[in-house]
């Protein structure tokens, strides 16, 4: 089959009238927000096609959900669940919100290992609950050293663990997630997992679900296909418990799985059952994307640092090395009309670095990496004109104290 990536043009992209394509004017690449420039898969347009013309736009059925996601997790990842230990929610997002709800406080901590994915810090902090940071090592894996001191200090109520990891792409091992677990039961800290980019782990690592393992009893995992298959508009999730928290699953609200939507459900459900080849496709042509930047970064920009990503479309950009202050993107936006996510709003680890989308064409993508690289020009000549510019003036003050 043919790369999804290559199959539309720029012009036709900006025909879209999503956030990404209407944040900025029309001469910015749009690399920052989390959509992919894919046509849908056939499959899923006709589920959603075949609904319209049914009418079938009601309300969402959690089982329907609940099959295809369990039976797409059996293929994939040799793991699936009960039914029952599940629950629809309107996304990955809100479905932690109503997790932490049921294994939270008011004021109760929740640790996060940043630099880590900007919705962590605003929803936990507008629920009420104090979020609280153990950063990665410099190689993006969890310091268990520091999440050890963390949960000691701060007796957290909570650990919301991104897996994969957004936005360094790291995909934690068996090993590292046995470890988490042991450390909550020791520290009775609840662990709940974002696994939303699970669909998108490439071949040189493997995504291990974290209630697969013996440790994850009391454990929640949110997942959903909206990043796999680029269905972030069309929403549907699932809050699945481990065996020792489904009775606190079932105290959830059952109003909360009416913000999913019905047409959302169906979309997913068709790209769970009836698109993995595409899936299969995409994560070829994205696997060209990850080693392409690493190509053009070393061509263009060879100073800044980017670790391949084992999963995920994004690229963790550390832009320190060119001297571009703490913020690179507003840089790379101003002087190179090239839009990325500034490192900072992912917390501690984020300062001088950028998060960059390579889920694009390879000639939008090289051309992003070229205006990148005269952006910095630009900033270097500005730079060397403004000191030029300040020692002439140093020189006739001087003169001029003379």
């Amino acid at each position: 089959m043919a790369n999804p990536l290559q199959a539309l043009r720029l012009e036709e992209l900006r025909e879209r009238t999503s956030t990404k394509w209407r944040r900025y004017p029309a001469d910015v690449l749009p690399l920052w927000v989390a959509e992919m420039d894919v046509p849908l898969a056939e499959p899923l347009v006709d589920a959603v096609t075949d609904a319209m013309r049914r009418g079938d736009t009601g309300y969402a059925d959690h089982a329907t959900y609940a099959e295809a996601m369990a039976a797409f997790a059996a293929n994939r990842w040799g793991w699936t669940f009960d039914l029952a230990d599940s629950a629809l929610v309107p996304d990955v997002m809100l479905g932690i919100v109503e997790v932490l709800k049921l294994v939270s406080s008011g004021g109760d901590a929740v640790v996060v290992n940043s630099p880590v994915y900007t919705p962590f810090y605003q929803f936990v902090g507008n629920l009420g609950r104090r979020v609280v940071e153990s950063p990665l090592t410099p190689g993006h894996r969890i310091d268990f050293k520091d999440l050890e001191a963390t949960f000691a200090r701060e007796r957290p109520a909570a650990y919301l663990l991104c897996s994969p990891h957004n936005p360094t792409g790291t995909v934690h091992t068996r090993e590292e997630l046995e470890a988490v677990g042991r450390l909550a039961g020791e520290y009775d800290v609840r662990v709940v997992v974002d696994e939303i980019h699970a669909p998108l782990v490439y071949p040189d690592a493997i995504h291990v679900p974290y209630l697969s393992l013996p440790t994850s009893q009391d454990a929640f995992a949110l997942l959903s296909a909206s990043k796999g298959w680029n269905l972030a508009g069309l929403k549907a999730a699932l809050a699945v418990a481990g065996e020792a928290a489904t009775t606190e699953l079932r105290a959830m609200p059952e109003e909360v799985s009416h913000g999913a939507s019905h047409v959302g459900v169906i979309a997913h459900r068709a790209a769970l059952l009836s698109c993995a080849g595409w899936l299969d496709d995409l994560l070829a042509g994205l696997d060209e994307n990850r080693h392409l930047l690493a190509s053009l970064l070393e061509e263009y920009l060879p100073e800044v640092g980017y670790r391949l990503p084992e999963a995920t479309y994004l690229a963790w950009l550390d832009c320190r090395p060119i001297g571009l202050e703490d913020d690179p993107a507003e840089v790379f936006l101003q002087r190179g009309q090239v839009a990325v996510v500034p490192g900072p709003s992912f917390g501690t680890g984020g300062t001088g670095h950028v998060r960059l989308n390579l889920a694009t064409s390879r000639e939008v993508l090289e051309e992003a990496v070229r205006r990148m690289a005269s952006a910095v020009s630009r900033d270097e000549e500005q730079s060397q004109a403004a000191a030029g510019l300040a020692g002439r003036s140093r020189g006739v003050r001087m003169r001029r104290g003379r």
